[in-house]
């Protein structure tokens, strides 16, 4: 168990951990409900107080999950839940929200994110975010899966300058945002927020890790979590259903990677020489 949890800053100037819990295939079986919560518990108890969700995981189902899991401790928890980009719009963002509330069972969330750009206008998407958060419905807002393009269309907006993270998929093997989006967001002190941190699983069976991995007497899959969380201004998310899975996570934040590890991941992990597109999954 990490003796201390790190923190990033949003531009709010509000910490959050730098190790959050993910969501995503969770709520999708009522049988493995009761396994997920207290897997979501333990997280809390471990200080990865930052949970991730969305309206679309499981059909609002990882909501209702995350509500049994905060239920008595909701001050303590900063709740990321996501709007759909179809019910983007003007009216569509506040029926969502409410929809998102009442499964969460809260009357705020803390995090509220545009899930990927959409047809509907990011001026219209920025209007109901601010009305929201001026109601209190939400505190802050993000967008996720936007490239360094869209962050740029979103930053000139009128009050586009609120945004506070932009959610994207990035780890050792997908480090395309390396070469301008995590650069761009750095210098305006906008944290990304990673997803799938260990790709899917892939990486906690990679044969390039275990070297690393062995120096640290830890897995694969935690030494491919500590090298996310080590990058600047870089939250992760990984998704743990299981108790032990937590742990581990958890554990990956006493992982003290060093210049010798971070060159010998470059190696095995290229970062990227030119611009890619911005992948999602």
């Amino acid at each position: 168990m990490p003796t201390t949890m790190r923190t990033t800053t949003l531009p709010s100037g509000e910490a959050v951990p730098v190790l959050g819990q993910g969501t995503w295939n969770i709520g999708e079986d009522f049988s493995r409900r009761a396994d997920e919560v207290t897997a979501l518990k333990l997280g809390l108890d471990l200080g990865m107080t930052l949970i991730d969700t969305a309206e679309m995981y499981a059909s609002g189902g990882a909501e209702e999950v995350v509500a049994e899991a905060i239920a008595g401790r909701r001050n303590d928890t900063f709740v990321v839940s996501k709007v759909l980009p179809t019910n983007a719009s003007r009216t569509g963002v506040p029926a969502a929200c409410e929809k998102s509330l009442k499964r969460l069972r809260t009357d705020r969330i803390d995090l509220y994110l545009l899930h990927w750009p959409g047809s509907v206008p990011l001026a219209e998407t920025v209007e109901a975010f601010e009305a929201l958060r001026k109601a209190g419905k939400i505190r802050h807002w993000g967008v996720s899966n936007f490239d360094t393009d869209e962050m740029e269309e979103l930053t000139r907006l009128r009050a586009g300058g609120n945004v506070q993270t932009n959610q994207v998929l990035y780890n050792l093997s997908r480090r395309g945002i390396e070469f301008d989006l995590a650069p761009w967001s750095r210098q305006r002190g906008i944290p990304l927020m990673a997803y799938s941190p260990v790709d899917q699983g892939v990486l906690a069976r990679n044969a390039k890790l275990e070297a690393v991995a062995a120096r640290h007497d830890a897995t694969t899959a935690q030494i491919a979590l500590a090298w996310v969380m080590a990058q600047p201004g870089v939250i992760a998310i990984p998704k743990a259903s299981k108790q032990e899975h937590v742990r581990q996570n958890g554990a990956a934040l006493d992982v003290k990677l060093t210049s010798q590890d971070f060159a010998d991941l470059d190696r095995a992990f290229p970062p990227p020489t030119r611009k890619r597109g911005l992948e999602m999954i």
